[in-house]
C-alpha cells in the first residue's frame, strides 16, 4: 500500500490499515499514510488482527497462514506449485487466498499483472546493473583521446522483462541483440531497435510459444540449435542478459560453462532467472561473483527491491484494481466471485478448499500474433511497372471525374446565362487546380505552406469588398461572409507563419 493508493481503497469503501515502517525503505512514512487516512499500528500482531484483507509481497510465513481465519483474505505472491503444503494449511483454515502470481493473462487483468509490473522493472534495473559492473561506455565515442567502440548487448528472452531490457540497452547506446523461441516477437523487437537473432530451424522455432504468451519447452534439436548460435555469438558480447524462465519449472541453462569462457575479459552475465536456479548454471543465486577469466556474473534476486519506490508504487496499484474487481458495488465489502475469470485464476484457497490449479480462462489468453510475412522484395522493373500502372490508374479516374464534370457544366450551360457560366466556369477551375495543387504536397509541409499561402490567396478578400456595397440584401450578407471568412485567413495566416519563425529565433 501506498499513500496514493490507500485514498483509491478509501474510494471503494474500506478503511486502511499499515504496520509502523512498512513504508520507510520505499520513501513512504508513516506521517504520509496518516496524512491519507491509514491507520498505522504497532506490529504484525495487530495488523492481522484488526485486518480483514491482508496484501503482502512475499509468500506467508508458516506464522503468518496460522495467523488466517475463515473471514480473512490474504493477497500476495505464493508461488502455488512450490508452497503447496502452505496453501493446503490456509484451505484448512477456511481463508480465502489470492495468488499475485497466479493472475491470468488476459486482456482485462493486465492492470493486475503484478508479475509483468516486477519483470519491467527488473528488466530495466538489469542493465543499469550491468553497466554498474561494464567497465565501458554503452554508447560508442569518438574523442580527442581516441575511438570507443559501443557495447554489444544480447537479450535471451523477450518477455516483458527482456523487452525492457532491450528498451533501455538501445536508449543508452548499445548495439543491442535479443534471441527469444518465439519468432513472432521479433516484430517487437526490432520496432525497438535492436536486432532479432534468427535460427536457422524454422519448423521448431515456430513452435516455441504455449498458451497466453509464454514460452514453452523446446525440443533437444533446438536446443541444440539454439546453443550453438549461442557459442557463435559469446566471444562478441559484452553483455549478456537472460531472462529465459518456464511456469513451474526450473530455469533453462542456455548459457554454459565454455560460453562464459569465450567471453572477452570484463564482459558481465546478468541472470534474471537466479531464483529458478539460472540460465547459467554457473551463477551463485543472490550473489556476484568474477569466473578465472574475468567475467562477472550477477545473480542478484531482488532487482525490483533495488528500485523500492517505483516497485511498491506498481505492485500497489495492481493490488488496488484487484480489490475494485472484488469490489464491484464500491462499499467495502469483498465480492469474491468465482465466476470471474480473474478472480477465479487467481484465487488458489477457498471456502475450505484448495482451488489450485485454476481451470482455462473463458477468455482467450494474450498471446503474440504470428509475425507478418514480408513482401517479396521487387525487382526494378516490377517496381517500374507497378508505378506504371497506378500512374494509368489515377490518370484514369482523372479523366473520368473530368468528364462528369465537362457534363454537368453542358448541363448548366443550356439552362443558365452566360455571364454565370463565365464565373463558373473560373470556379470550377480554381476548385480543380487547388485541390491538385494541395493533394500533392506532403502532410508535413502543410502548415509551412499554407500558413502564407492563405493570407495571400485571401486576395479574393477585395472581390468581396466590392460587392458588399451591392444594392441587393444576399449580395450584402454573401459578401460579408466572405470578408469574415477571408479575413481569418489573412491574419491567421501570418500568426501562425510568425509563431514559427519565433521557433528558429535564438533566444
Amino acid at each position: 500500500m501506498t499513500p496514493e493508493s490507500a485514498l483509491q481503497l478509501q474510494k471503494l469503501g474500506y478503511d486502511c490499515v499499515i504496520e509502523t515502517g512498512a513504508g520507510v525503505k520505499a520513501g513512504f512514512a508513516d506521517a504520509a499514510y496518516e496524512e491519507a487516512g491509514v491507520a498505522v499500528v504497532d506490529g504484525p500482531d495487530a495488523l492481522w488482527s484488526q485486518a480483514d484483507i491482508i496484501a503482502k509481497v512475499q509468500p506467508p510465513s508458516d506464522e503468518e497462514v496460522g495467523r488466517l481465519s475463515a473471514d480473512k483474505t490474504l493477497i500476495s505472491f505464493f508461488w502455488p506449485a512450490q508452497n503447496e503444503e502452505l496453501m493446503k494449511e490456509a484451505a484448512d483454515k477456511g481463508a480465502s487466498v489470492i495468488a499475485m502470481d497466479m493472475v491470468p493473462r488476459i486482456s482485462r487483468a493486465q492492470k493486475m499483472d503484478a508479475l509483468s509490473s516486477m519483470a519491467n522493472i527488473a528488466g530495466y534495473r538489469a542493465v543499469i546493473e550491468a553497466g554498474n559492473n561494464f567497465g565501458r561506455f554503452f554508447t560508442g565515442q569518438v574523442t580527442a583521446a581516441g575511438k570507443v567502440p559501443p557495447a554489444k548487448v544480447l537479450i535471451v528472452g523477450a518477455g516483458v522483462a527482456g523487452l525492457a531490457a532491450i528498451g533501455t540497452a538501445t536508449s543508452l547506446g548499445a548495439i543491442t541483440y535479443a534471441f527469444d523461441v518465439r519468432p513472432e516477437v521479433a516484430e517487437q523487437v526490432e520496432s525497438m531497435g535492436a536486432e532479432f537473432v534468427y535460427l536457422d530451424f524454422e519448423e521448431e522455432q515456430a513452435d516455441g510459444s504455449s498458451s497466453g504468451g509464454y514460452a514453452s519447452v523446446s525440443s533437444p534439436e533446438f536446443r541444440e540449435a539454439q546453443l550453438a548460435k549461442f557459442r557463435e555469438l559469446a566471444p562478441e558480447m559484452d553483455i549478456v542478459i537472460t531472462t529465459a524462465l518456464i511456469p513451474n519449472r526450473e530455469a533453462p541453462e542456455l548459457w554454459t560453462p565454455d560460453m562464459v569462457a569465450a567471453m572477452k575479459r570484463g564482459s558481465v552475465i546478468i541472470d534474471l532467472a537466479a531464483e529458478k536456479g539460472g540460465n547459467c548454471k554457473l551463477t551463485v543465486k543472490d550473489e556476484k561473483i568474477v569466473t578465472d577469466n574475468g567475467v562477472t556474473i550477477v545473480g542478484y534476486t531482488d532487482f525490483p527491491s533495488r528500485m523500492a519506490t517505483q516497485s511498491s508504487s506498481l505492485y500497489a496499484t495492481n493490488i488496488r484494481h484487484m480489490m475494485t474487481d472484488l469490489t464491484p458495488e464500491k462499499d467495502g465489502t469483498v465480492n469474491h466471485n468465482m465466476e470471474d475469470d480473474v478472480i477465479r485464476g487467481a484465487t488458489i484457497a477457498h471456502k475450505h478448499d484448495v482451488t489450485w490449479p485454476p481451470p482455462p480462462p473463458k477468455t482467450k489468453a494474450i498471446a503474440a500474433q504470428k509475425p507478418k510475412e514480408k513482401a517479396p522484395e521487387l525487382t526494378p522493373e516490377e517496381k517500374r511497372a507497378a508505378e506504371v500502372a497506378a500512374f494509368k490508374a489515377q490518370t484514369k479516374q482523372q479523366v473520368t471525374l473530368l468528364g462528369i464534370g465537362g457534363v454537368l457544366l453542358l448541363a448548366v450551360g443550356l439552362v443558365a446565362p452566360a455571364s454565370f457560366m463565365q464565373h463558373f466556369i473560373v470556379f470550377v477551375l480554381s476548385v480543380f487546380v487547388g485541390f491538385q495543387v494541395i493533394w500533392n504536397v506532403s502532410h508535413s509541409l502543410h502548415t509551412p505552406l499554407m500558413a502564407v499561402t492563405n493570407a495571400i490567396s485571401s486576395i479574393i478578400i477585395l472581390g468581396a469588398l466590392m460587392q458588399i456595397g451591392s444594392g441587393s440584401w444576399l449580395v450584402i450578407l454573401l459578401a460579408a461572409v466572405s470578408v469574415f471568412m477571408a479575413g481569418i485567413n489573412i491574419f491567421g495566416g501570418f500568426m501562425v507563419t510568425r509563431r514559427m519563425l519565433a521557433m528558429f529565433q535564438k533566444s
